[in-house]
């Protein structure tokens, strides 16, 4: 099968740099050493380049992926576009790239299941959740290093009907805390955002449907909280605002210096680490069939388990199950089985959690049966 080469300005990967042109990253990509997890991994390389294109949530992991996979498959290169899920799902079905990156797994409704087997040669797209990560609710408050909140409260906030920093609501769950008189200034995604609709099931799911908004467009209280355009705006945005706060992907939070709450779900604090967002990953349930590896996000933002941290966002590689010649399916295994094994520490500093061991597990199968 042709594939065609996707002409936008693409990524660029040798052996010892990350060269990028075009389509840029949202933060910089950690550098340093080798992956020791790559020297015993067994992979057989093949001879072409590795495109995709879609979530720019995942931009900085695939960033992660292609430098692991250029040290495992010296002169391989990935050349990966953040364009957004809708058009990475397109660009797919179309042809016009290796693998998808979508924030959710392919439409039926749509019709995206049926062009993707169409264009795998009538053989089924897989649906495989190689991306991971955590969001925190970021806030200003100077002095309150230690802060916990809970899906009912957030909710309440966004909804307009807890307003000061020493709400009652608020001190029940801060008992010890010297929570301020100060204005809460909730901060919101205005643009259509994977983040925002995933963030709003999390509400929905924890409060046990309290929170009515759905979608890519945040649907808060009437005239309640800012909007903002992209992460890192929300996220500067509260950095420049005591009594601010907001949703966002970790690595914003944690490059700005945000205080980042706990979550408590009913079973205690729960920190914002990779141990116990990895707790959050292994419990989840996968609802497709086979090597098609749906997640039920819903097991994951209701998980009240302790030690769970229960906010997370996940990505979708898009792939064929068969359908590529033989070199394109040699270099799609390779760098998927790469990037599975990627370097934890470097996945972390990106602002991602690298996938618990029980759920790698399921991934590579999957990955070992595209054929």
């Amino acid at each position: 099968m042709k594939i065609k080469r996707h002409s936008a300005a693409f990524a660029v990967l040798t052996a010892g740099a990350l060269v990028l042109a075009g389509c840029g990253t949202d933060q910089n990509v950690p550098q340093g050493g080798g992956n020791p997890a790559l020297d015993n991994l067994q992979v057989e390389c093949g001879t072409k380049p590795v495109s995709g294109e879609g979530s720019s949530a995942q931009k900085n992991a695939v960033d992660v992926f292609a430098r692991d996979y250029g040290l495992k498959c010296q002169g391989q290169t990935v050349n990966y576009t953040k364009s957004g899920s809708g058009k990475g799902v397109a660009a797919f079905t179309a042809a016009q790239v290796d693998f998808g990156g979508s924030d959710s797994p392919l439409s039926e409704e749509k019709g995206e299941v049926a062009r993707a087997a169409e264009r795998c040669q009538g053989n089924p797209a897989w649906n495989i959740p190689m991306v991971f990560g955590p969001v925190a609710i970021a806030y200003n408050l100077p002095g309150i290093t230690d802060l916990t909140l809970n899906a009912d409260v957030v909710s309440k906030i966004y909804q307009g009907q807890i307003r000061k920093w020493d709400d009652p609501a608020i001190r029940a769950l801060n008992p010890n805390a010297q929570l301020p008189a100060t204005d809460i200034v909730p901060f919101f995604r205005s643009d259509e955002s994977g983040t925002t609709e995933n963030f709003q099931k999390y509400l929905t799911t924890a409060t046990g449907g309290a929170w009515a908004g759905k979608g890519k467009t945040f649907q808060g209280g009437p005239g309640v909280g800012q909007g903002r355009d992209g992460s890192d705006q929300v996220a500067q945005s509260v950095k420049a605002t005591q009594g601010g706060i907001t949703y966002v992907e970790w690595s914003f939070a944690k490059n700005l210096g945000l205080g980042i709450a706990k979550i408590d779900s009913g079973a205690g604090p729960v920190e914002l680490t990779t141990a116990n967002v990895g707790k959050a990953i292994e419990a989840a349930q996968v609802d497709g069939q086979g090597h098609d590896l749906r997640v039920n996000l819903e097991s994951i933002y209701g998980n009240k388990s302790a030690g769970v941290y229960p906010i997370v966002l996940n990505t979708y590689e898009i792939v064929c199950s068969k359908g590529y010649d033989p070199e394109t399916t040699k270099a799609v295994k390779a760098f998927l089985t790469v990037a599975a094994n990627a370097d934890p520490q470097q996945l972390e500093k990106a602002g991602y959690v690298p996938l618990p061991d029980a759920f790698k597990g399921k991934v590579l199968a999957a990955v070992n049966a595209i054929s």
